[in-house]
C-alpha cells in the first residue's frame, strides 16, 4: 500500500517536472537568470526592474505587454528555482558561445544598475559563467565590457 502511494507521488512529481522544463523558453531562462541577479542582493528597486525590462525588450525584441509578462513569471521562478542549471542548460542546449557571453554582459549591466556591485552579485554571475561554460578569460572580458 505505501509503495503505491509513494509510486503516485513520485509519478506526480516526474510529471510536474517534465510540464515545467517544457515551459521553459529561451527567453524565460534568460529572464530568470537576469532576475536572480536582481534579487540577489535582497531587494528589487525600481532602477534594476527597469534595466532588467530595457534589457529583456532589447535582447528579444518584445513588446511591453509581453515583457511585463515575462518579468513577473521569471521573478516567480526566481524565487522558488533550487539551481542555475535547469536554466542554464536551456542555453547551453541553443545557444552558441558568442551568444552566452552576451547574456553574461548583460547579467555585468544588470548587476550595476543600481550603481554598486554586490559581492553576493558578483558570485551569482560567476556561477552562472561556469554553468554557461564559459572560460575565465571570457568571464573577465565581459566584466570588463560592462
Amino acid at each position: 500500500m505505501i509503495a503505491k502511494i509513494n509510486a503516485f507521488f513520485k509519478k506526480i512529481s516526474e510529471a510536474t517536472n517534465d510540464q515545467q522544463n517544457d515551459e521553459i523558453t529561451i527567453k524565460m531562462a534568460c529572464a530568470v537568470l537576469l532576475c536572480e541577479v536582481v534579487r540577489a542582493d535582497g531587494h528589487l528597486d525600481q532602477q534594476e526592474k527597469t534595466k532588467l525590462k530595457s534589457l529583456l525588450t532589447r535582447q528579444f525584441h518584445l513588446e511591453r505587454d509581453d515583457v511585463e509578462s515575462i518579468v513577473n513569471k521569471a521573478l516567480l521562478l526566481s524565487e522558488h528555482a533550487t539551481d542555475f542549471y535547469q536554466f542554464t542548460s536551456k542555453l547551453n542546449q541553443h545557444y552558441s558561445i558568442e551568444e552566452r557571453i552576451k547574456i553574461v554582459e548583460l547579467l555585468w549591466i544588470l548587476a550595476y544598475a543600481d550603481g554598486e556591485l554586490a559581492s553576493i552579485e558578483e558570485h551569482i554571475i560567476r556561477k552562472i559563467a561556469d554553468l554557461l561554460h564559459l572560460r575565465h578569460s571570457e568571464y573577465i572580458q565581459t566584466k570588463n565590457k560592462r
